[in-house]
């Protein structure tokens, strides 16, 4: 930065700073000893406590807290589907102290059901994957399937007298099952939308609806007690943590791997220095084996990999999920 400075000045500027140039090196070298991060770096949730965004931001706190050298706090900002988190970081500073945790429902399928939102997530910087988690297609033990074959021909002796449920109009457990409908041969159903998995999860165990997806953390609980049944995982490889659910593949529906995922993003215009050192702190804390224990024991992946990568992943989602939308006239509530 020292010589940067010295080289925009003039000769005359120079001679007129006297000895207040002289303090310009001290200044700069105390500037440039202080790397990003040297205070409290905000991870923003757009989510409230206790579902699968706000945990990957808590599992991975105290390995980020390490790698940076500095405290990580947690600001969950829950409102409007997530959006409301997501466009405090986009309107934040670009400095790297201000981060958004985020998932899929906000940054890539709200933009196709929400058709007034001011602002495009796409414009975020994405810093790294922190967790994965392939959904679960689970029924209640009432149906009378135990494959997805087997469900198809249920489903569609029914006629129409079939519901799902969902975690909300346009959530990614409410695409992924209308994408799911249409490669079982589009049997009639009745879509009952939730305000949060976990209202919905009630439900389901109550047998208000039949079918459900959600992220295999969150039927983790329910299918290990026997109140639900996994009929089909969308991961390509068997979930280890349920090797008994088999994957779409091997229920014969192909290219249907489905992820929940939740990675970190910065404002727009974020350094690329920042970018790389968060990076590669979220990196670190996914290699740390208590972390990675404690998300592959509730049945999800840990993150890693770089920007370029999570950007790959965010473009490619929002382009499938904005062609279910459409197709199926999807609008959140």
């Amino acid at each position: 930065m020292t010589h940067l400075l010295r080289g925009a000045l003039t000769r005359r500027t120079a001679l007129a700073l006297g000895t207040a140039g002289l303090a310009a090196p001290a200044i700069g070298q105390a500037q440039s000893s202080a790397p990003w991060p040297s205070r409290p770096v905000t991870l923003v949730v757009g989510f409230p406590p206790g579902g699968q965004t706000d945990f990957a931001a808590r599992v991975l706190q105290n390995g980020l807290q390490q790698a940076l050298g500095q405290p990580v706090v947690i600001d969950n900002r829950g409102g409007a589907g997530g959006n409301l988190g997501t466009e405090t970081v986009l309107r934040a500073r670009p400095d790297g102290y201000t981060l958004l945790v985020g998932n899929a429902n906000p940054l890539v399928i709200n933009p196709h059901t929400m058709p007034s939102m001011r602002f495009n997530p796409l414009e975020l910087e994405p810093i790294a994957m922190m967790l994965t988690s392939g959904l679960i297609f689970c029924l209640h033990p009432a149906v009378p399937a135990n494959t997805v074959q087997e469900f198809a021909n249920w489903a569609k002796s029914k006629r129409g007298d079939v519901d799902y449920g969902s975690a909300s109009s346009g959530s990614l457990s409410h695409v992924a099952m209308e994408l799911f409908r249409s490669r079982i041969g589009s049997p009639e159903m009745t879509h009952v939308p939730y305000r949060g998995s976990g209202p919905a999860m009630q439900d389901f165990i109550a047998g208000r609806f039949q079918i459900m997806c959600d992220g295999a953390s969150v039927v983790a609980p329910f299918l290990q007690a026997n109140q639900l049944r996994g009929l089909m995982a969308t991961t390509a490889q068997r979930i280890p943590a349920f090797p008994n659910i088999p994957t779409a593949a091997e229920s014969g529906i192909q290219d249907f791997v489905v992820l929940a995922w939740i990675g970190m993003f910065a404002p727009k215009g974020t350094p690329r220095e920042i970018i790389q050192r968060a990076n590669a702190a979220v990196n670190q804390a996914c290699q740390d084996q208590t972390i990675r224990q404690n998300i592959v024991s509730r049945g999800d992946e840990p993150g890693g990999g770089t920007p370029e990568e999570l950007g790959e992943i965010m473009r490619r989602d929002h382009a499938r999920w904005g062609e279910v939308v459409k197709a199926n006239n999807i609008r959140a509530e």
